[in-house]
């Protein structure tokens, strides 16, 4: 799965994320809409990760998932 199908499921995706990074609001799920760069800018607010890391927990979860 690429990541052009989490944004068209995000629905169903946004839990999952949810459930990754906590400090995520539902305004900032909102926000973010499928994004992944939207979900790298969250992340680097909410847990002050640099822009790096950020894209590497992202493509770490997104790997993990069992779609």
């Amino acid at each position: 799965m690429d990541w052009n199908r989490v944004e068209g499921n995000w629905k169903e995706v946004k839990g999952k994320v949810k459930a990754q990074w906590g400090k995520l609001t539902d305004d900032d799920l909102d926000v973010i809409d499928g994004h992944q760069e939207q979900l790298e800018g969250r992340l680097q607010q909410r847990y002050g990760y640099a822009k790096d890391q950020a894209r590497k927990e992202i493509n770490d979860w997104f790997d993990r998932q069992k779609w």
